[in-house]
């Protein structure tokens, strides 16, 4: 069977598109019972498990496996110890529980896949390629194991919690950093610990968990922000921004709060659950369940019906 198609560079060609037409045909006798299977594209490289019509969009948009030529993950013989209609496994083997639900949040961030056409078609929605390369990243991160048979923690969730810890404890960036040299050290040759504290907080803002650093006045007169953001003065009160060199007297951390909204709808569980008050809840006069049985939250939905009448509109609240 030939399969120089696999090596072809043009997706939009009938050679590429006739030959991943020949792996799904081939591939739906392998399928389990909802019609899953290994992807072997070039972004999930048959570590990730999709419905057979998701994986024929992969083909086309991220590519075949290059050096895929035997089909052994989807059932064919190519090897006497490889048994026909070998199980396939769902997930890389250090993949745990919360390891799948950031993944599935990653997924759903990223956005899914489904047969919609031809490949021209699915080209002209795709994600722009820098926010793409993006989460190919975070995925790689994602599936690939702290060290070699590691079979307990991703590259990714470590990082995650190893930040967590120092969040909860407090802990200073100079220990922080001395325990990653300290881990890198101990842990097997070729761990994907980072060592500097640069390379977590840059993983960590691609996950969408990052802060802006914005100068402020020393007597608190002004926030160094937009039109002021290049001033060395504070505009009312005349005070230098900077004790010297450039290090100024005082310095807010900016958490913005458009990006987390949009994580918050990235993922469908955590956007059942923003639409929930106006979906799920169940009214009970007299009793207060939710700030959306207040008086105040009712009298906002009658001054502004369009948006109290979408479930996904968000209403915040300073204290």
């Amino acid at each position: 069977m030939d399969r120089s198609w696999i090596s072809n560079p043009d997706r939009l060609s009938g050679e590429y598109e006739n030959g991943v037409r020949e792996f799904v045909t081939f591939v739906r006798g392998s399928l389990d019972v909802q019609g899953l299977t290994k992807c072997p594209c070039n972004r999930c490289m048959n570590r990730e498990v999709h419905h057979i019509d998701s994986v024929r969009y992969h083909l086309l948009i991220y590519g075949f496996l290059k050096d895929y030529i035997h089909w052994t993950e989807h059932g064919e013989q190519s090897n006497p110890q490889v048994p026909l209609g070998s199980p396939i496994q769902d997930t890389p083997p250090c993949m745990n529980e919360q390891d799948e639900e950031m993944g599935e949040a990653l997924r759903d961030a990223a956005g899914h896949a489904y047969d919609i056409g031809s490949s021209s078609d699915l080209l002209s929605d795709m994600r722009p390629p820098a926010e793409q390369a993006r989460y190919d990243k975070l995925f790689e991160e994602l599936h690939n194991p702290l060290y070699d048979d590691c079979m307990k923690f991703s590259a990714l969730t470590f990082i995650v919690k190893l930040m967590n810890v120092k969040v909860l404890y407090k802990w200073s960036d100079r220990s922080f950093v001395a325990l990653l040299k300290l881990l890198h050290e101990a842990l097997p040759v070729g761990n994907r610990c980072p060592r500097t504290y640069y390379e977590t907080r840059k993983l960590l803002c691609d996950v969408g968990l990052g802060y802006e650093h914005i100068d402020v006045c020393k007597h608190d007169c002004t926030l160094f922000y937009n039109e002021h953001k290049d001033d060395d003065v504070c505009p009312i009160c005349g005070v230098s921004c900077y004790v010297r060199k450039k290090i100024p007297h005082k310095r807010l951390r900016y958490f913005p709060i458009t990006p987390r909204l949009k994580r918050l709808y990235s993922s469908k569980h955590t956007a059942r659950a923003m639409r929930w008050h106006k979906e799920q809840r169940l009214e009970e006069n007299g009793k207060l369940r939710h700030p959306a049985d207040g008086e105040a939250w009712k009298k906002f939905d009658s001054l502004y019906p369009e948006f109290a009448g979408d479930p996904r509109s968000v209403r915040m609240g300073l204290a």
